[in-house]
């Protein structure tokens, strides 16, 4: 049985059709990357995904329950979190609280503990407190814990993005483009941490436009072009589908294109021309 399904999913913007139906399935415990060139609709499907946009046509499906066109806390009381392509992070408060946001619909405290400041709601905290530290240590931030947020290198939030989105507890994890603005050795590192959320059970959805990444994480990727899938499979054969390249270069490749027919280090040299 798929974790998430979608048939027949649609989003337009006045005339213009940004997803179209569009179907796939994901299985528990998968890494399902979603690439294509720039203007793919990548980013509007996570934002249907969460329900941050609501579908013009089609389903989404979770654990066969049915989410369209529900609010986005709905998709994450579900357990569905996300990252984002542009940070959003509580730049007025510390790491650790910001990790802490994250687990508001852990709690379990009402109004009437707050008010009076029960023993039961300091309990609460600490236990808050000590968790959202151990998702820090557990994605590599264990040398921020008493950091303020403003004051941490890029890398570093793109991490604590993550480890707020673990609070959640999540089943299905979208990562919108994790790796932008990282650095070779942090690339590596979120290679390291995309499999260890697998093994932990979080099923993963991934924005990216590294191709190496990309190539070297997912178990199924989802290729998209103008918004209707253009194909879908494991890594190996995406990487040699004709109709991959093109989408990104133009024109079909063959073995007397440069690379040598390497579809996969020819998408990557074009992502890297189109920054």
């Amino acid at each position: 049985m798929s974790l998430l399904r979608v048939e027949g999913l649609g989003k337009k913007f006045g005339g213009v059709n940004a997803v179209e139906d569009l179907s796939f399935a994901i299985a528990p415990g998968a890494v399902y990357s979603i690439i294509g060139p720039n203007g793919a609709g990548k980013t509007t499907l996570l934002n249907l995904l969460t329900g941050v946009y609501r579908p013009s046509a089609g389903q989404i499906l979770f654990q066969e329950q049915d989410l369209t066109g529900r609010a986005p806390y709905e998709y994450a009381r579900q357990g569905i979190a996300r990252t984002f392509q542009n940070l959003q992070i509580f730049f007025n408060m510390s790491a650790l609280e910001n990790v802490m946001v994250g687990r508001y619909m852990q709690e379990r405290c009402g109004l009437a503990s707050a008010l009076l400041h029960s023993p039961r709601l300091a309990r609460a905290e600490r236990a808050c407190r000590e968790e959202a530290a151990e998702l820090m240590r557990y994605v590599g931030l264990q040398d921020y814990l008493s950091s303020v947020s403003d004051a941490m290198p890029y890398g570093a939030l793109k991490r604590l993005e993550i480890a707020r989105a673990l609070a959640t507890a999540p089943k299905l994890m979208l990562l919108d483009e994790p790796a932008a603005g990282l650095n070779p050795t942090e690339a590596l590192e979120l290679d390291d941490l995309i499999g260890r959320l697998s093994d932990r059970g979080v099923t993963v959805v991934l924005v990216e436009h590294n191709m190496r990444l990309v190539m070297g994480v997912s178990d199924q990727i989802l290729v998209l072009d103008y918004g209707r899938k253009l194909a879908e499979g494991p890594a190996l054969t995406v990487r040699n589908d004709p109709k991959v390249i093109e989408a990104y270069l133009g024109s079909a490749i063959t073995p007397e294109t440069p690379y040598g027919g390497d579809v996969a280090r020819a998408v990557a040299v074009a992502v890297e021309m189109q920054r």
